[in-house]
Formats: structure tokens, C-alpha cells, sequence
């Protein structure tokens, strides 16, 4: 993919070069647990093709890959028991956003009430 950094950490992750803590993982995507929890519950998914972003994913991604990527999401929800009790699902696209890792990824938050989205 045009932009796409092969050294980033997600890749590194998908690459087997570093280690994470597995939640979900299906053909597309993969889910793992934030090293660096904002909340009780805090899971990223990331699909497994080279996306650098929401837009490049968008604009790019099969039917296919965009349908099972916001299912492993919920998958995600199931698994960690919030999809009940409520979640967040927060995708950072740029440096407005303070993407940090250039690789799309969703944040599943959840586990506590998460107050107001910017607050």
C-alpha cells in the first residue's frame, strides 16, 4: 500500500517480531489487548492487510475485509462481556486525531461508564 510504513508496530505484531496478548483473530483481523489501558476493557483490532489508516481502508478495503472488520469488533464486545453493558469503539484517522500508530486499529473500550467522548 502506497504510504504504509512496514516498520510500524502493528505490522511487527502481524510479522510475529513482537508479542501480544491474543483476544479474537480470524483470516482478516486481529484483536489484542492495549498495552496501555485507558479503561478496564481496552482491545485494539486491526486488520491484517496493510491499511495506514480509516480513510486508505475505506477507499481500499474489499466489502468483505470492511464487513469483517466491525464484526470482529463486536466479536471483541462478546468476548470481553461489555457488549451489554456498553462500549466505545474510537478509530483515530491523521495527525489532528493523534493517530499514533500508522495502521488503522479501533479501540474497544469498555468495562466501567466512559463519561463523555471528549471530556
Amino acid at each position: 500500500m502506497k504510504n504504509y510504513d512496514e516498520n510500524n508496530i502493528f505490522n511487527k505484531i502481524l510479522r510475529n517480531e513482537i508479542e501480544c496478548e491474543k483476544i479474537q483473530e480470524n483470516q482478516d483481523n486481529l484483536s489484542f489487548n492495549d498495552i496501555n489501558k485507558q479503561a478496564p476493557v481496552h482491545v485494539l483490532t486491526i486488520p491484517k492487510n496493510k491499511y495506514a489508516n480509516f480513510n486508505s481502508f475505506a477507499e481500499n478495503a474489499s466489502d468483505k475485509e470492511i464487513c469483517s472488520f466491525f464484526r470482529s469488533v463486536l466479536e471483541v464486545a462478546e468476548k470481553m462481556k461489555i457488549k451489554d453493558s456498553g462500549f466505545r469503539i474510537i478509530i483515530n484517522c491523521g495527525p489532528d486525531s493523534n493517530q499514533e500508530v500508522p495502521h488503522l486499529h479501533a479501540h474497544v473500550l469498555g468495562g466501567k461508564n466512559l463519561g463523555s467522548i471528549l471530556g
